[in-house]
């Protein structure tokens, strides 16, 4: 396909306002030019999360370093055309975390083990946005070899990461790892995993169609659960439908389902029942110091809140997104936060700058 052509479709043109007044530049090419406003986050985040290594590092998780993060801060720092970042934060993940038998990477590193790699399972979301990183930097770079490299993963997640759903309708279920989360009786799935949008467009630059055909079947089961309330953290596919998972997960609605909305929106898609029910359980409490970050998925019970900014960015952009409406208060971005709500923050402002415009942070 034409590179060229796949960037330009990759990232909606916008023009937007920062603070009432300052032009934000144009994102059509698929990445956010140099003097873009988001730049400084960009920059901000890399000082509190990566290290000059290309590791990214969780502080919360006793220093950690994980899949989910290191294919986070790939596809950031494309999409920032940060090509130094790119290139350290893809050397370190080589290095470290392709250490299996296929194109996927072990989920989690940790300094204080021996061997750091304590389990060789994959974590498919981790995969995934790495994937999407590096056929957004081939893309703009005008390097064949990553795309194929993303063929290979993409490929693998297709292979050895799905399930046939258990209904017996053959949907193919994207599943959390290569083991692990499949029986006879059931398959447990985290719904936060899916993004349908970097599925889509990894589908369509690499010619692995079953991405595509999992975002589809990925997007009606979100849509399924939140016929009933909140989209829970983990659920349980069984011959039945959906069921509460297994008790060492959480059927709660909280720091893995915030990224729920966060995805949908990201891949422009504000209609979605699970956008809506999110921004209607946040509609106060994101104006708030604390807001509410876990919930009861079914009575939308508060039961945890937090103070990182992070959490109501996602909250704010739900809001306004979901509502239509202009000028969602969403707060900028700072580095005095913890790796995954400074994470979540840095891509809610990118889903706001390329697909939701009206809703201007201040």
């Amino acid at each position: 396909m034409d590179r060229r052509a796949f960037l330009t479709s990759a990232v909606a043109s916008t023009s937007l306002l920062l603070g009432g007044n300052r032009a934000w530049g144009d994102t059509a090419t698929g990445y956010f030019d140099p003097e873009h406003p988001l730049q400084e986050s960009w920059r901000m985040w890399k000082s509190l999360c990566l290290d000059n290594a290309g590791r990214v590092i969780d502080g919360f998780q006793n220093s950690a370093s994980h899949s989910e993060g290191q294919g986070y801060g790939l596809t950031l720092a494309a999409m920032f055309d940060d090509r130094a970042a790119f290139d350290s934060i893809m050397a370190w993940s080589d290095a470290n975390l392709a250490v299996r038998d296929d194109a996927l990477m072990a989920w989690r590193w940790q300094p204080d083990a021996d061997p750091p790699i304590q389990d060789r399972n994959n974590a498919t979301d981790g995969d995934l946005f790495y994937a999407w990183g590096l056929i957004l930097a081939g893309a703009r770079q005008d390097r064949p070899d990553l795309i194929a490299r993303a063929g290979q993963i993409a490929a693998d997640i297709v292979r050895l990461c799905s399930a046939p759903h258990p209904d017996g309708s053959g949907r193919p279920i994207m599943l959390p790892a290569a083991m692990g989360f499949r029986s006879p009786e059931q398959l447990v799935v985290n719904p936060s995993y899916y993004m349908p949008r970097a599925m889509r467009e990894l589908a369509a630059a690499t010619g692995i169609a079953g991405l595509a055909t999992m975002a589809a079947t990925g997007e009606e089961l979100i849509e399924t659960l939140a016929q009933t309330g909140l989209v829970p953290d983990w659920v349980a596919l069984t011959p039945q439908g959906p069921t509460t998972p297994p008790e060492n997960f959480s059927s709660n609605s909280g720091y893995e389902a915030i990224r729920v909305p966060l995805m949908a929106l990201w891949s422009g898609n504000a209609q979605s029942r699970a956008v809506r029910n999110f921004a209607e359980a946040t509609s106060a409490a994101w104006k708030t110091d604390s807001p509410a970050v876990v919930f009861d998925p079914i009575t939308r019970e508060a039961l945890e809140r937090s103070s990182h900014a992070g959490y109501r960015a996602v909250a704010a952009l739900s809001s306004c997104a979901a509502s239509g409406g202009v000028g969602s208060v969403m707060p900028r971005f700072t580095s005095e936060q913890p790796y995954y709500p400074a994470t979540l923050h840095l891509m809610a402002l990118v889903a706001q700058a390329t697909q939701f415009p009206q809703c201007v942070p201040l």
